[in-house]
């Protein structure tokens, strides 16, 4: 029997349909969209579409779409290339951040940058006073994720831009958790800038894009050929980018269908998993707005354990055995003990699992955390 896969939330298998998009762009349409050919300017115009695709799931128009090789480095872009900054200021970063928000914010204190982080509630929620509560008048930029992959929490996004504004701050929103799973409009969020990471989404990986809102300024940090509105350099990776934008128009035509299939399928696993194993077992931030496709567990014994235990038959998230690592900084920020950071567990379901998987996944994950607890 194959593994149950459990862990989308880390990562997803390609879409058939986006890898036969992808196919002829690996050898047959190999030229560059700068080449002055007639097929260079035809895999321009593929690009273009691709570009149009992404703008249609962010919810904006395609000329304020920038290709990234990955939500990592739309991550980066959106904070390294603050190029309106008039001299060194101060940033907020919440806890609950991406090492890639978090690290990129941190680089810039040695140029003089004042970097402060916004604490979550014991529910996992980046409330809007305790941002606005945190601005200084020097403040350039807030960093705060829409969705958490460990707790599952979604933020107030919305309040958070408006507080934002109202104080001339930008704001960026690591978005990569969200799309796939559930609806995302930017213009409703109101972001200035947004990430987006294709294998998240059933798209390649090392493919993503970052949103910049009309009339923003930024910078490259990297050099070379400039591409990309020239905010990046080098040679397009334009299977990739093709891959992307495929992955996109499949996640922007069935995000409502994604959410709800999602939903119903956590709440069986859940109610499944109490009434085999334990009717109090506790879920994570349960009380909160969450994705619709996140559980994170507390075992009653060691998580690492029952997850190595059952590594053949289940893949599931737990804490890294080097902490501090993602999973350890979350539970942290919402208040767990070692102890109880050490029993969690966290299942991520996606667009592949099948109501039998979430059955037989209950029945051996009952089982395994019994032989655990002997």
């Amino acid at each position: 029997m194959p593994p149950i896969y459990l862990d989308y939330n880390t990562t997803t298998p390609l879409a058939p349909s986006v890898l036969e998009a992808m196919h002829p762009f690996w050898c047959e349409h190999f030229l560059l969209p700068s080449q002055e050919h007639q097929q260079g300017r035809a895999i321009g115009e593929g690009i273009e579409r691709a570009r149009e695709q992404v703008a249609e799931l962010v919810g904006c128009d395609s000329f304020e779409i920038v290709f990234t090789d990955g939500g990592t480095e739309a991550n980066n872009l959106a904070i390294l290339g603050m190029g309106d900054a008039k001299a060194p200021g101060h940033i907020l970063v919440s806890i609950l951040e991406h090492e890639s928000v978090l690290l990129a914010a941190e680089s810039l204190m040695e140029s003089g940058w004042k970097v402060d982080q916004i604490p979550c509630d014991p529910n996992g929620v980046i409330s809007v006073d305790a941002v606005e509560s945190r601005l200084q008048p020097d403040t350039e930029l807030v960093c705060v994720q829409a969705a958490n992959p460990i707790l599952g929490t979604l933020q107030p996004i919305r309040d958070i831009a408006e507080v934002c504004h109202k104080h001339d701050v930008r704001l960026h929103c690591d978005a990569t958790q969200m799309f796939g799973k559930m609806p995302v409009d930017v213009s409703s969020l109101g972001a200035d800038t947004m990430s987006v990471s294709g294998h998240k989404f059933y798209g390649p990986k090392g493919t993503g894009a970052l949103f910049v809102r009309r009339g923003l300024s930024l910078k490259p940090f990297r050099f070379g050929e400039p591409r990309e509105m020239g905010l990046r350099p080098g040679a397009e990776n334009i299977p990739g980018i093709i891959g992307l934008g495929a992955a996109s128009l499949l996640a922007s035509r069935c995000a409502d269908q994604a959410a709800d299939r999602l939903e119903e399928l956590s709440q069986r696993f859940l109610s499944r998993l109490r009434e085999t194993v334990d009717p109090e077992l506790q879920i994570v931030c349960e009380d909160s707005a969450r994705l619709p496709n996140t559980l994170t567990l507390l075992l009653p014994t060691d998580a690492r354990r029952v997850q190595k235990m059952a590594d053949r038959l289940i893949m599931a998230a737990a804490r890294s055995a080097s902490p501090p690592d993602q999973m350890t900084r979350s539970l942290r920020a919402i208040g767990l003990k070692p102890n109880e950071i050490s029993r969690a567990l966290r299942i991520s379901l996606g667009w592949n699992t099948s109501q039998d998987q979430v059955d037989r996944s209950v029945e051996l994950l009952a089982e395994t955390w019994e032989i655990s607890t002997l």
